[in-house]
């Protein structure tokens, strides 16, 4: 299952975990995470069981985890396993993967990434336009993954913002 190709049927919901790193990959990056992640799910599997999954490095900045869990469920050992991996990869090249209090957005065409507060004081202020995108990096599911990781700001958790 590669989640890029357009033979996955969108009416399977897999299960998404979404990795945000604080910047884009550069190139040498984006090639090793890539290769590393793909000799890691080559084998990744739950009680001894293989788990279908796949993986695309969206806007060169967010690494989305995909996983057929109709066929087999990613269990806490294989979950670990993922995120000792995904841990290597951040250590590695400093990406913030693990830092939930950012907040990734586009605007002009540009992915932008800021601390959650000075996001926030950015909106309130008016120094940062309502004209946004947002990232949505809680989606679970490939379908919500889909249709609602990047909102317009108006519909998007960010409109909360007072």
């Amino acid at each position: 299952m590669k989640i890029e190709e357009s033979s996955i049927v969108e009416t399977n919901d897999y299960r998404v975990i979404i990795y945000p790193a604080s910047r884009p990959f550069e190139t040498k990056e984006a090639k090793a995470i890539t290769e590393k992640l793909f000799d890691f799910l080559a084998t990744w599997a739950a009680h001894g069981k293989p788990l279908s999954s796949s993986f695309k490095i969206e806007k060169n900045q967010f690494i989305v985890i995909c996983v057929d869990e109709e066929k087999e469920t990613a269990s806490g050992c294989s979950i670990d396993a993922l995120g000792k991996i995904m841990r290597e990869i951040d250590e590695q090249y400093q990406l913030g993967l693990f830092d939930r209090m950012k907040a990734s957005f586009v605007e002009n065409g540009d992915v932008k990434t800021l601390k959650l507060i000075d996001f926030k004081n950015k909106i309130r202020s008016g120094e940062l336009s309502k004209d946004i995108q947002v990232f949505d990096f809680s989606k679970n599911t490939y379908l919500d993954f889909l249709g609602h990781f990047l909102l317009p700001f108006e519909k998007s958790w960010a409109v909360s913002i007072k």
